[in-house]
């Protein structure tokens, strides 16, 4: 029976780019999928036109993956958003940045990602196996054995799990890379969503669905405690509320709720003024247009169809005039402008997320090499690893940063 060197489970970014760099150094490589065609859950990435990572710096991209994000020093270092770029750009994909840093193909199009790889995958002579399920994985004499029930026992020195997390399950990625992990003796961190929307219990906000307040401050309080979100813009739903930042804060934010239970989110719609000068704005308006109704005033500074909603949930009558308004109900309507508070009482589940949080344990993989702990010649890159970055490229980037140190340490090693 042929023994590969390397046996790669799991044809996404990361799975793609192992297979490549390990074949790349002369070594005999295969590439499993479960899918009938490679790349079926990338051809989803930034809406179809696949946002394959940003032009931020080491930093900004370990901050994006929380507190353990240095554990990605290494893999970001080792092959960075530049050498991404670079990696198709020699394959004769051009790419072009967009606002905050985006990075997508020239030709919008995910299709033209996937082509690249397979090209590559094809030049360094990867055997890809689609329709492979891995039912079984296990190690005897230094050799690891897959088993699929379709398929023929596959035999390899080295094993590289990139199977992903469980979101976008009807691509294939429904955590048998997770449950292999757990049988060989690794732990796997609860699995949670993330880039994913929060339900709140305000019934206003559910009328308003397809509204998006634009720059809007925001701040969660729980416990006495309060941590300010970075400032962005706000969609609102019809359960609760979306938006780039609670889509970037969403692991953060679930991580609170699931600790502390519901908790208070603050919308500042003025984030640009302190209360003291948003308070005497105010009071000249009122003054200099004493006669204007109050939610005609209000469109100044709300839009239209969040004015007589936010009114109604302090009392005050839209049709007032401005003169009619007193110092009490003014007050009211200035802390309604910088803290209107909602209740976050959950989220969306794992299945309509955009990545999953958790996987293996980050404390049993070797951050240099993407090496398992406790099995010898078991690697894990991508998504299957515990822990998940914000939008904008960032996950793509450390499934190919992971994928690339996993394949070429997989091949360098004499384990």
């Amino acid at each position: 029976m042929k023994i590969y060197d390397i046996a790669v489970v799991g044809a996404g970014p990361a799975g793609c780019m192992a297979a490549i760099q390990g074949a790349k150094q002369g070594k005999n490589v295969i590439l499993l999928e479960r899918n009938d065609k490679i790349g079926r859950k990338l051809l989803l990435t930034g809406n179809g036109r696949c946002n394959l990572t940003n032009t931020s710096s080491l930093k900004f991209f370990l901050e994006k993956f929380g507190r353990r994000g240095s554990f990605y020093r290494d893999a970001f270092s080792t092959f960075s958003n530049q050498d991404l770029m670079e990696f198709f750009k020699e394959n004769d994909l051009k790419m072009k940045v967009e606002e905050e840093g985006r990075v997508f193909p020239i030709t919008e199009k995910a299709e033209s990602v996937v082509e690249v790889l397979i090209k590559v995958l094809n030049k360094y002579g990867v055997k890809i196996v689609c329709n492979y399920r891995l039912n079984h994985l296990n190690k005897s004499s230094k050799i690891f054995k897959l088993s699929s029930k379709e398929k023929e026992l596959i035999t390899a020195r080295k094993v590289i799990i990139a199977t992903g997390g469980v979101t976008y399950g009807f691509t294939g990625s429904t955590g048998d890379g997770l449950n292999m992990a757990e049988l060989l003796g690794h732990n796997i961190t609860e699995l949670k969503p993330g880039g994913v929307p929060l339900r709140v219990r305000e019934k206003w906000i559910h009328k308003l669905k397809g509204v998006t307040l634009m720059d809007v401050g925001l701040t969660i309080a729980y416990g006495g405690k309060k941590i300010t979100l970075p400032r962005g813009n706000l969609l609102l739903t019809h359960f609760g509320v979306s938006g780039p930042v609670i889509l970037d804060m969403s692991h953060d934010i679930i991580n609170l709720w699931d600790e502390h239970g519901d908790l208070k989110l603050y919308i500042d719609f003025k984030p640009e003024e302190q209360r003291e000068s948003l308070e005497g704005e105010l009071i000249r308006d009122f003054q200099n247009n004493s006669k204007k109704i109050l939610k005609n005033y209000l469109k100044k500074h709300l839009p239209n169809r969040t004015i007589e909603p936010i009114l109604n949930t302090i009392s005050l009558d839209p049709q007032k005039q401005l003169n009619q308004v007193n110092k009490k109900e003014r007050l009211k309507l200035q802390e309604a402008l910088k803290a209107l508070p909602l209740t976050v009482t959950g989220h969306l589940p794992l299945d309509k997320a955009m990545v999953t949080c958790g996987g293996v344990s980050k404390k049993e993989i070797d951050p240099k090499t993407m090496e398992s702990n406790l099995v010898s010649g078991l690697y894990f890159a991508g998504e299957i690893i515990s822990g998940c970055g914000g939008r904008g490229g960032y996950n793509l980037q450390q499934a190919f940063s992971t994928g690339y140190v996993a394949g070429c340490s997989a091949a360098s090693s004499e384990n």
